[in-house]
């Protein structure tokens, strides 16, 4: 079974792939698809992303839970933002959250118009992800949500752990493959000081998140995998 592998490095550059027989994986870990991964694994009945604030409001009076995030602040008058830690069993279990953030429901709404399967990724579902990966039967496009359209470091690694863990597995790496597993190699042993030098460490860092750079960096808390169905991203069904 010939497979390639390929990482996108920005949504900017999503045009240059054919991916209609491709599953995409989305990957946001600074916030959006950590935090999708753990409400999925967390009970939340589905996750609705859209792509703008002012998609929210159609769902209002719907019984929904409504999150919006903008800059890594949570948008005035939603009930939450894409913090891990408002996606809790308490907080989301048997409810559906309609979310729009920055960078990750942007490129799941990109990923959605031409891709055969579009699921979530993060470091906390990683080895779920790449045992479900590692049996299907189609190329694999590891997308950065990146920020704004621009090359990020945390979406990268988490690529190239990706990458370092199926290479045995598919035929064809292509160079951003390959560039994302060395970055990853050379930051696995210690991501979050790694990440000390990104970007958008610093910003987070500006809002007194830490705690939730910290979560989003753990390994295998989660074995759910979201996947996009219809508009919905709910529990992938083994």
């Amino acid at each position: 079974m010939l497979r390639s592998i390929d990482v996108c490095l920005t949504p900017a550059l999503l045009n240059l792939y054919e991916i209609t027989n491709s599953i995409v994986v989305v990957i946001d870990i600074l916030r959006a698809t950590s935090s999708i991964v753990y409400g999925i694994d967390n009970g939340a009945e589905a996750i609705i992303p859209v792509a703008h604030v002012e998609d929210c409001l159609a769902y209002a009076d719907q019984g929904y839970l409504l999150a919006a995030e903008r800059n890594g602040e949570v948008v005035e008058g939603y009930d939450f933002g894409n913090s891990p830690f408002s996606y809790t069993k308490e907080k989301v279990g048997g409810k559906t959250v309609v979310l729009t953030t920055t960078n990750g429901t942007k490129a799941l709404h990109m990923a959605r118009e031409n891709a055969h399967q579009v699921v979530m990724g993060a470091f906390l579902n990683l080895q779920a992800l790449c045992d479900w990966l590692r049996v299907q039967d189609k190329n694999v496009l590891l997308l950065c949500a990146g920020w704004k359209d621009k090359f990020n470091l945390e979406d990268t690694l988490f690529a190239g752990a990706v990458v370092a863990n199926l290479r045995q597995d598919f035929t064809h790496l292509d160079d951003s493959s390959v560039a994302a597993e060395d970055l990853y190699l050379c930051a696995k042993s210690d991501l979050r000081k790694y990440l000390h030098k990104s970007s958008h460490s610093h910003r987070l860092a500006q809002l007194n998140i830490e705690e939730d750079v910290q979560f989003c960096l753990q390994l295998d808390v989660c074995q759910s995998i979201p996947v996009l169905e219809g508009n919905a991203l709910v529990a992938l069904r083994a």
